[in-house]
């Protein structure tokens, strides 16, 4: 018998006495807890993503949809990139001011390729303000997960007031669960015992977000 058999054959011996029509899990539990820490205002809300945002050591930008392309281009232009890797539904308009390579998402693409890359440029499916989290599910505006931990230099729009909510619970009720979710919490950061912090391990050294409104 193998490890797999005897773990499931426990399951199925803990359940046997188990009625058919047993309330489901989902429902079993009380699910009372707060939805959000205070009431604000939607711009209020918003602040609070920003601010925690920077907190996190993300690098925040506000403009409207007029001014995105050119906000972009100037962040760009100001890292010294001279490629852009794009997943294969973002908006083309949010690079028409930009003067560089673009690298399109192809599954063919090698970690090393991806890693050539000097920045990444995509939209986001949420945005909480209460930890300062943005979630990527792999929407065509966001691409595959990898194409965001690669690259060092990660761009990430988000659409204000639309995709920004106070609280994880309000944005689990917006995301798919059978989806690829990816959350992230400013740029990658680790910490050894001594408590040396040490950036860009797991992923982007550096995380700029722009909210457009």
């Amino acid at each position: 018998m193998s490890s797999r058999e005897r773990i499931l054959g426990r399951v199925r011996r803990a359940l046997a006495d188990v009625p058919k029509d047993d309330t489901p899990y989902e429902r079993a539990l009380a699910r009372d807890y707060l939805r959000e820490h205070g009431e604000r205002t939607v711009g209020q809300t918003v602040d609070l993503l920003a601010e925690n945002l920077a907190d996190y050591r993300a690098v925040v930008h506000r403009t409207d949809a007029a001014g995105l392309a050119g906000m972009i281009a100037e962040l760009l232009a100001a890292r010294g990139a001279s490629s852009v890797l794009i997943p294969p539904g973002l908006d083309e308009d949010w690079l028409a001011g930009a003067e560089v390579t673009r690298v399109a998402d192809r599954a063919e693409n090698t970690p090393h390729e991806l890693d050539r890359v000097d920045s990444v440029v995509t939209a986001c499916a949420v945005a909480i303000a209460e930890t300062g989290t943005i979630v990527l599910d792999g929407s065509p505006d966001q691409g595959r997960r990898r194409i965001t931990l690669v690259p060092d230099h990660h761009i990430c729009v988000v659409r204000v007031p639309d995709q920004v909510v106070s609280s994880v619970p309000q944005a689990l009720e917006r995301l798919d669960p059978a989806r690829p979710l990816t959350w992230i919490s400013g740029p990658s950061a680790t910490s050894d015992i001594e408590l040396d912090r040490v950036e860009g391990v797991h992923g982007p050294r550096t995380l700029e977000v722009v909210l457009v409104g």
